[in-house]
Parts: structure tokens; sequence; C-alpha cells
């Protein structure tokens, strides 16, 4: 961790002009950058000074800049999100770094993951998974009371950490095999262990799973790098679960032939 307020760096950063191009990648020498300053704030320096230059800027997904939303992504020194566990790209500050550094940014690499432009990939893969069954059927209205269905606490908060997961997608760029175990899992955790889920449980599962195989995700053989890559520290317990809810969905479509 540098000490000192500015450090000069080197940056080794991935360029691609879109998805059929074949990417490159450009050494960009940065000097004076402010150790207060979060990685991406860097990166937006960096690009003003390069639009000064008539230069290309270098693209970057970003959004609420606090670790909320799971926009920001890139694979820092071979790390998604960087070094520090538990954090997200946007929570990284330069006074992580020393003065002289040479720093590799690429992005997520998954074949469900395309390349837009630079550093930012197409994640909505993601999305469809949700689409296909991360989500309960409930009758529009007030909201329900809060005692109206008893739930265990530890019940609870279990399912809220499953529902902490972002989205943001390090766990299948960690994955050797570029898995969305992990996050499927969660979204499938989140319901499974509460009772507004339990109708939907065994057809959620299937069509999660399906729609992840056919967005071209990788299968899931217990590497456990999603999650040591995980923002959100989301546990692999809950990939366990997914396999207790797979195999009582299997029996009950079996049985129902």
């Amino acid at each position: 961790m540098s000490t000192k307020d500015t450090i000069n760096i080197t940056l080794q950063v991935w360029r691609q002009n879109g998805p059929q191009d074949s990417g490159y990648f450009e050494s960009i020498t940065v000097n004076d950058v402010d150790t207060r300053s979060s990685f991406l704030e860097m990166l937006d320096f960096l690009n003003e000074e390069r639009i000064l230059e008539d230069k290309e800027p270098i693209e970057f997904d970003n959004d609420c800049r606090e670790g909320i939303c799971g926009t920001c992504g890139a694979v820092v020194n071979g790390i998604p999100h960087g070094h520090r566990k538990g954090e997200t790209l946007c929570q990284i500050h330069m006074r992580e770094f020393e003065d002289g550094d040479t720093i590799v940014v690429e992005p997520f690499r998954a074949r469900a993951f395309k390349a837009v432009k630079d550093l930012m990939v197409d994640r909505s893969a993601l999305d469809k998974i949700i689409q296909a069954g991360g989500y309960i059927s409930v009758n529009t209205g007030g909201a329900p009371d809060a005692n109206a269905l008893p739930i265990a606490q530890e019940k609870a908060e279990e399912a809220m950490d499953a529902a902490a997961c972002v989205g943001c997608g390090a766990c299948v760029a960690s994955c050797p095999n570029a898995s969305a175990m992990l996050f499927v899992s969660a979204k499938v955790s989140q319901f499974a262990l509460l009772p507004q889920g339990k109708p939907e449980a065994t057809q959620r599962v299937l069509a999660m799973l399906k729609e992840m195989d056919n967005c071209g995700f990788g299968n899931c053989t217990n590497h456990r790098a999603c999650e040591n890559a995980c923002p959100k520290e989301v546990s692999i317990s809950h990939i366990a679960r997914f396999n207790r809810e797979f195999l009582k969905a299997a029996l009950f479509a079996k049985s129902d032939k």
C-alpha cells in the first residue's frame, strides 16, 4: 500500500472496438495519480486526458460506484474486481498500489459474456436466467402483514445472504469453466428458503438451469473460485442447496410422467 499522495503507474489495458474485432493490450503510462482516488476515478481522469489529446477513451461499465449495483466489473491483475476480498471494482482505491506498478486490466471473459467494447461486456445472459424463473407469482395489491407467514430467523437471514448477490458476473469470470452456478444457486436459494417460493420451486430450478445451459455457461466442478471472487461473499453452500432442489425437481418431473 502506497503512503504517497501521488504515484506513477503503467496500465496494460485491453482494447477492443467491438465483438467482431480482435483485441489487444495497450500500454498507457499514467502520471501523478491521486492515491485518494478510486480505481474508476483514475480511469475517469485518464479518459479526460485522452479526450483532450484526441485519443480514444477507455470504455468501462459503472453506475452507483458504492459497491451496491454490481454494474462495474473488470479483471485487475488476473482477479475479478481486483485483489481486495468482498469488494467491487469501484471500491478499490489507488492507495492499494505502489509507485511504478504495472496494472493489467481486462474484461470479464466468458462465452456467455459478449464483448461490447474495451472493458465492457454484455452480461444480459444473467438477466435471461432471472427471467426464466427467478421470481414468484403473487397477486398484486397491498403489502401483506409482516407476521402473516412465520419464518424462522435463521432461514430469513440465510435467504437475505443469498439475495445479496448483485449479479455482477465475477463468479463467472473467475470460474475456469465460466459457470454461473453461484449466481443461479443464490437466486434459487433466496426463494427456496422462504414459503413464498415453494409453489414454483420445481419449475424454477429446472427452468433456470436450462436457461443457464442455453446461454452458454459452463458446468460447476467445485473449484470454489467463484466464492473467493464474489464481492458479496456469497457462499457455495447455496450450490449444494441448488443441487438438492434440482434432484427434488427431477424426481417430481419424473413422477408426473
